[in-house]
Protein backbone atom coordinates (compact mmCIF):
# COMPACT_ATOMS: atom_id res chain seq x y z
CA UNK A 1 0.00 0.00 0.00
CA UNK A 2 1.45 3.24 -0.74
CA UNK A 3 1.40 6.40 1.51
CA UNK A 4 0.94 9.82 -0.08
CA UNK A 5 2.31 12.55 1.72
CA UNK A 6 1.51 16.11 1.34
CA UNK A 7 4.95 18.09 1.31
CA UNK A 8 4.55 21.50 -0.84
CA UNK A 9 2.84 24.05 1.85
CA UNK A 10 4.90 27.26 2.52
CA UNK A 11 4.58 26.66 6.12
CA UNK A 12 3.83 30.67 6.43
CA UNK A 13 2.63 29.83 10.31
CA UNK A 14 6.02 28.66 10.83
CA UNK A 15 8.02 31.28 8.68
CA UNK A 16 11.24 31.29 11.02
CA UNK A 17 11.73 28.13 10.03
CA UNK A 18 10.02 28.04 6.84
CA UNK A 19 11.99 30.43 4.74
CA UNK A 20 14.98 28.59 4.50
CA UNK A 21 13.53 24.99 3.98
CA UNK A 22 10.40 23.69 3.59
CA UNK A 23 8.06 22.51 6.54
CA UNK A 24 8.74 18.71 5.74
CA UNK A 25 12.47 19.41 6.28
CA UNK A 26 11.71 21.20 9.74
CA UNK A 27 14.16 18.94 12.40
CA UNK A 28 12.64 17.23 15.60
CA UNK A 29 15.77 15.46 17.46
CA UNK A 30 18.17 16.46 14.74
CA UNK A 31 15.93 14.83 11.41
CA UNK A 32 13.01 16.23 9.79
CA UNK A 33 9.72 15.87 10.84
CA UNK A 34 8.68 14.25 7.45
CA UNK A 35 11.56 11.21 8.60
CA UNK A 36 9.42 10.87 11.50
CA UNK A 37 6.05 10.46 9.63
CA UNK A 38 7.54 8.03 7.67
CA UNK A 39 9.08 6.32 9.94
CA UNK A 40 5.49 5.90 11.37
CA UNK A 41 4.25 4.15 8.71
CA UNK A 42 7.23 2.05 8.45
CA UNK A 43 6.61 0.79 11.57
CA UNK A 44 3.82 -0.83 10.59
CA UNK A 45 4.69 -1.94 7.60
CA UNK A 46 4.27 0.54 4.81
CA UNK A 47 7.30 2.04 3.14
CA UNK A 48 6.18 2.53 -0.70
CA UNK A 49 6.01 6.58 -0.61
CA UNK A 50 4.72 9.50 -2.87
CA UNK A 51 5.75 12.30 -1.69
CA UNK A 52 3.95 15.68 -3.42
CA UNK A 53 6.24 18.46 -3.33
CA UNK A 54 5.80 22.00 -4.07
CA UNK A 55 8.04 24.90 -1.97
CA UNK A 56 11.19 24.10 -2.01
CA UNK A 57 10.78 20.40 -3.42
CA UNK A 58 14.33 20.44 -4.69
CA UNK A 59 15.49 20.92 -1.02
CA UNK A 60 13.63 17.28 -0.36
CA UNK A 61 14.77 15.32 -3.29
CA UNK A 62 17.93 16.40 -2.59
CA UNK A 63 18.07 15.44 1.43
CA UNK A 64 16.95 11.95 0.40
CA UNK A 65 19.67 11.71 -1.82
CA UNK A 66 22.13 12.40 0.31
CA UNK A 67 20.50 10.24 3.07
CA UNK A 68 21.19 7.13 1.45
CA UNK A 69 24.51 8.05 0.41
CA UNK A 70 25.30 9.06 3.97
CA UNK A 71 24.33 5.55 5.48
CA UNK A 72 26.04 3.57 2.92
CA UNK A 73 29.44 2.26 2.29
CA UNK A 74 30.34 3.12 -1.38
CA UNK A 75 33.31 2.74 -3.68
CA UNK A 76 33.78 6.00 -6.02
CA UNK A 77 35.40 5.00 -9.66
CA UNK A 78 36.36 8.16 -10.74
CA UNK A 79 37.75 7.31 -14.11
CA UNK A 80 35.18 5.42 -15.11
CA UNK A 81 32.64 7.10 -13.49
CA UNK A 82 30.73 4.37 -11.50
CA UNK A 83 29.68 4.60 -7.82
CA UNK A 84 29.22 0.69 -6.00
CA UNK A 85 27.12 0.33 -2.93
CA UNK A 86 28.91 -2.23 -0.50
CA UNK A 87 26.22 -1.47 2.68
CA UNK A 88 23.05 0.05 2.53
CA UNK A 89 22.08 0.74 6.15
CA UNK A 90 18.75 3.13 5.27
CA UNK A 91 15.19 2.11 5.49
CA UNK A 92 13.37 -0.02 3.13
CA UNK A 93 12.07 3.07 1.54
CA UNK A 94 10.64 3.36 -2.02
CA UNK A 95 10.06 7.31 -2.22
CA UNK A 96 8.79 9.00 -5.51
CA UNK A 97 9.02 12.33 -5.32
CA UNK A 98 6.28 14.69 -7.74
CA UNK A 99 6.54 18.65 -8.16
CA UNK A 100 3.28 19.37 -7.61
CA UNK A 101 3.44 23.10 -7.72
CA UNK A 102 3.99 25.79 -5.57
CA UNK A 103 0.43 27.14 -5.56
CA UNK A 104 -1.20 23.95 -5.85
CA UNK A 105 -3.87 23.41 -3.24
CA UNK A 106 -3.89 20.22 -1.00
CA UNK A 107 -7.06 18.81 -3.52
CA UNK A 108 -4.71 19.77 -6.30
CA UNK A 109 -1.67 17.72 -4.75
CA UNK A 110 -3.51 14.50 -4.48
CA UNK A 111 -5.13 15.09 -7.78
CA UNK A 112 -1.88 15.26 -9.17
CA UNK A 113 -0.41 12.07 -7.90
CA UNK A 114 -2.82 9.72 -9.85
CA UNK A 115 -0.65 8.16 -12.01
CA UNK A 116 1.34 7.01 -9.11
CA UNK A 117 -1.11 5.73 -6.97
CA UNK A 118 -2.53 2.67 -9.59
CA UNK A 119 -6.03 1.27 -8.19
CA UNK A 120 -5.50 0.45 -4.79
CA UNK A 121 -6.41 1.40 -1.49
CA UNK A 122 -3.87 4.17 -0.17
CA UNK A 123 -3.21 6.30 2.94
CA UNK A 124 -3.16 9.91 3.26
CA UNK A 125 -1.59 12.66 5.66
CA UNK A 126 0.36 15.67 5.78
CA UNK A 127 4.06 16.61 6.48
CA UNK A 128 3.35 18.57 9.87
CA UNK A 129 1.88 16.00 12.15
CA UNK A 130 2.46 12.93 14.71
CA UNK A 131 0.66 10.60 16.82
CA UNK A 132 0.13 7.26 17.88
CA UNK A 133 -2.47 6.14 15.45
CA UNK A 134 -2.39 2.19 14.97
CA UNK A 135 -2.31 2.68 10.62
CA UNK A 136 -2.74 -0.91 10.70
CA UNK A 137 -6.15 -0.60 12.49
CA UNK A 138 -7.22 1.82 10.98
CA UNK A 139 -6.59 0.32 7.26
CA UNK A 140 -8.60 -2.69 8.91
CA UNK A 141 -11.51 -0.62 9.93
CA UNK A 142 -11.32 1.63 6.57
CA UNK A 143 -12.20 -2.18 4.86
CA UNK A 144 -14.89 -3.46 7.33
CA UNK A 145 -16.38 0.09 6.60
CA UNK A 146 -17.01 0.08 3.02
CA UNK A 147 -16.27 3.86 2.96
CA UNK A 148 -14.47 5.73 0.32
CA UNK A 149 -12.70 7.65 3.03
CA UNK A 150 -11.29 7.36 6.50
CA UNK A 151 -10.33 10.23 8.44
CA UNK A 152 -8.68 9.46 11.93
CA UNK A 153 -10.72 11.79 14.59
CA UNK A 154 -8.35 13.19 17.03
CA UNK A 155 -9.36 15.08 20.00
CA UNK A 156 -7.25 18.64 20.10
CA UNK A 157 -8.09 22.33 21.03
CA UNK A 158 -7.32 25.04 18.10
CA UNK A 159 -7.66 25.60 14.78
CA UNK A 160 -9.04 22.35 12.56
CA UNK A 161 -11.97 21.31 10.79
CA UNK A 162 -14.52 19.70 13.18
CA UNK A 163 -15.96 16.56 12.07
CA UNK A 164 -19.57 15.90 13.25
CA UNK A 165 -20.15 12.49 13.75
CA UNK A 166 -23.55 11.00 13.22
CA UNK A 167 -24.73 9.34 16.73
CA UNK A 168 -24.47 5.65 16.93
CA UNK A 169 -21.88 5.19 14.16
CA UNK A 170 -18.88 6.06 12.61
CA UNK A 171 -20.17 8.52 9.93
CA UNK A 172 -19.12 11.89 9.42
CA UNK A 173 -22.11 14.05 9.18
CA UNK A 174 -20.16 16.76 8.28
CA UNK A 175 -17.09 18.93 7.81
CA UNK A 176 -16.06 22.71 8.74
CA UNK A 177 -13.53 24.89 9.73
CA UNK A 178 -13.37 24.75 13.66
CA UNK A 179 -14.34 27.85 15.86
CA UNK A 180 -12.91 28.80 19.24
CA UNK A 181 -15.36 28.32 20.72
CA UNK A 182 -15.77 24.25 19.40
CA UNK A 183 -15.02 20.69 21.15
CA UNK A 184 -14.85 17.57 20.03
CA UNK A 185 -13.12 15.23 17.63
CA UNK A 186 -10.94 17.07 14.55
CA UNK A 187 -9.34 16.17 11.22
CA UNK A 188 -6.20 14.46 12.25
CA UNK A 189 -4.82 14.32 8.83
CA UNK A 190 -4.47 10.41 9.23
CA UNK A 191 -6.45 9.01 6.08
CA UNK A 192 -7.25 5.81 4.23
CA UNK A 193 -8.94 6.17 0.68
CA UNK A 194 -9.79 4.55 -2.17
CA UNK A 195 -8.46 5.95 -5.76
CA UNK A 196 -11.88 7.15 -5.96
CA UNK A 197 -12.17 9.68 -4.08
CA UNK A 198 -9.90 11.64 -6.70
CA UNK A 199 -12.67 12.08 -8.61
CA UNK A 200 -14.25 14.22 -6.17
CA UNK A 201 -11.39 16.34 -6.52
CA UNK A 202 -12.24 19.35 -9.34
CA UNK A 203 -8.78 20.46 -9.70
CA UNK A 204 -5.22 22.85 -8.49
CA UNK A 205 -7.72 25.03 -6.59
CA UNK A 206 -9.34 22.60 -4.65
CA UNK A 207 -9.10 22.18 -1.09
CA UNK A 208 -8.58 18.42 -0.01
CA UNK A 209 -10.08 19.92 3.51
CA UNK A 210 -13.07 21.76 1.77
CA UNK A 211 -15.43 20.28 -1.07
CA UNK A 212 -14.23 16.62 -1.36
CA UNK A 213 -14.32 15.75 1.85
CA UNK A 214 -17.77 17.81 2.55
CA UNK A 215 -19.08 16.43 -0.90
CA UNK A 216 -17.65 12.54 0.42
CA UNK A 217 -19.61 12.94 4.04
CA UNK A 218 -22.28 14.54 2.22
CA UNK A 219 -22.75 10.93 0.19
CA UNK A 220 -22.12 9.07 3.16
CA UNK A 221 -18.84 7.95 1.94
CA UNK A 222 -16.60 9.08 4.95
CA UNK A 223 -15.98 7.68 8.29
CA UNK A 224 -14.00 8.18 11.54
CA UNK A 225 -11.52 6.36 13.29
CA UNK A 226 -11.37 7.75 16.25
CA UNK A 227 -8.49 7.87 18.20
CA UNK A 228 -7.72 8.71 21.82
CA UNK A 229 -3.90 8.31 21.92
CA UNK A 230 -1.09 11.28 21.31
CA UNK A 231 -1.62 13.69 18.22
CA UNK A 232 0.49 16.74 17.33
CA UNK A 233 1.35 19.17 14.52
CA UNK A 234 3.63 21.73 14.05
CA UNK A 235 1.65 24.16 13.03
CA UNK A 236 3.50 26.98 14.95
CA UNK A 237 7.44 27.44 16.36
CA UNK A 238 5.76 26.24 19.80
CA UNK A 239 4.04 23.59 18.28
CA UNK A 240 7.83 22.62 17.31
CA UNK A 241 9.37 23.14 20.75
CA UNK A 242 6.16 21.04 22.09
CA UNK A 243 7.77 18.12 20.36
CA UNK A 244 11.91 18.95 20.43
CA UNK A 245 11.31 19.01 24.38
CA UNK A 246 9.43 15.36 24.25
CA UNK A 247 12.30 14.23 21.69
CA UNK A 248 14.82 15.02 24.07
CA UNK A 249 13.31 14.01 27.26
CA UNK A 250 12.74 10.44 25.99
CA UNK A 251 9.11 10.57 26.37
CA UNK A 252 8.32 11.08 21.96
CA UNK A 253 5.23 8.77 22.37
CA UNK A 254 4.83 8.93 18.54
CA UNK A 255 8.63 6.72 18.23
CA UNK A 256 6.96 3.30 18.01
CA UNK A 257 9.81 2.07 15.99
Amino acid sequence: MKVVILAGGFGTRISEESTIRPKPLVEIGGKPILWHIMKIYSAHGLNDFVICCGYRGDMIKRYFRDYALALSDVTFDLHEGGMKVHRNGVEPWRITLVDTGEATMTGGRIKRVRSYLGDETFCLTYGDGVGTIDVGKQIEFHRQSGALATVAAVRQPGRFGVLRLMPGDDHVGGFREKGNEDGGYINGGFFVLEPEVIDYIDGDDTSWEREPLERLANAGLLVAYRHTGFWQNMDTLRDRQVLETLWKDGGAPWKVW
